[in-house]
């Protein structure tokens, strides 16, 4: 899996940063969008697998995962 790097962050916050200053090239604005792109990738598939990790325990102890995330998990 791959991880949003710190170096990512700060070329997203610096373009951020820019365009509501002084403003961004078209060449800054594709960059920005590949960037926001790239970190919503990582973020979901992040988010996803900490979802497939989730087991579901009723008062009782039981194991009451829902079957679409049990199946989720199997195919993973």
């Amino acid at each position: 899996m791959a991880k949003i790097s710190d170096e990512m962050i700060q070329e997203i916050n610096a373009l951020a940063h820019k365009s509501k200053t002084v403003g961004l090239t078209e060449e800054e604005k594709k960059r920005q969008q590949e960037l926001r792109q790239e970190y919503l990738r990582i973020f979901r598939s992040g988010f996803k697998q900490q979802l497939q990790s989730i087991k579901v325990v009723d008062e009782k102890g039981n194991d009451v995962t829902p079957r679409k995330l049990k199946k989720a998990k199997k195919m993973n």
